[in-house]
């Protein structure tokens, strides 16, 4: 069996499982379960507060053939899928790697296709701050105009600029807790 790094292997799948983050996945919930689901958010937060499990946890949620109070099931293959990492229609870019305005220009050329078999294809940009001016520009224009079935979710430990939470459902994660 192949080595899983610990933060994969323990991931939350749930809102509920995400500690710390209550403001947060009380917010997304609701809006879940009001069928209100915007076509951009952006998570910030120090390194381990839960962003990207954040993004995960909500992009099986949109797409979950059996939600329960706005919770993903876990059980169908959708959420199987996704937990599984073979989600095709969850598309996870790392910004810190792939940070030109190549790798934009390709997402936005791909962005136009449907889903293979989710509802929505949800597109995860971690470490949003570190993609380049044009790159960053080129995105802020998908982030305008998509279509109807692409979601993003930008995760960012620096709030880059402001125009950004403007074109996006904006939620801040605290750090840990200390006592």
């Amino acid at each position: 069996m192949a080595a899983q790094a610990l933060y994969r292997r323990w991931r939350s799948r749930t809102f509920s499982e995400l500690i710390g983050q209550e403001h947060v996945t009380h917010t997304l919930l609701n809006a879940l379960r009001a069928g209100r689901i915007g076509h951009a958010y952006l998570f910030t937060g120090p390194r381990g507060t839960g962003k990207t499990s954040a993004a995960r946890i909500f992009a099986k949620a949109v797409n979950c053939l059996d939600p329960q109070e706005g919770e993903p099931c876990n059980r169908c293959a959708i959420c199987r899928s996704i937990n599984e990492g073979r989600a095709l229609d969850l598309i996870e870019i790392d910004a810190a790697s792939n940070r030109g305005i190549d790798e934009i220009r390709s997402l936005r050329e791909k962005i136009a296709f449907s889903p293979n078999e989710c509802r929505y294809k949800v597109y995860v940009v971690d470490e949003v701050h570190m993609l380049t001016d044009p790159a960053f520009n080129a995105l802020l224009k998908t982030l305008e105009e998509p279509p109807p079935h692409a979601i993003f979710v930008l995760a960012t430990r620096l709030r880059r600029e402001p125009v950004a939470e403007t074109r996006a459902h904006l939620y801040s994660g605290g750090g840990p807790r200390t006592t």
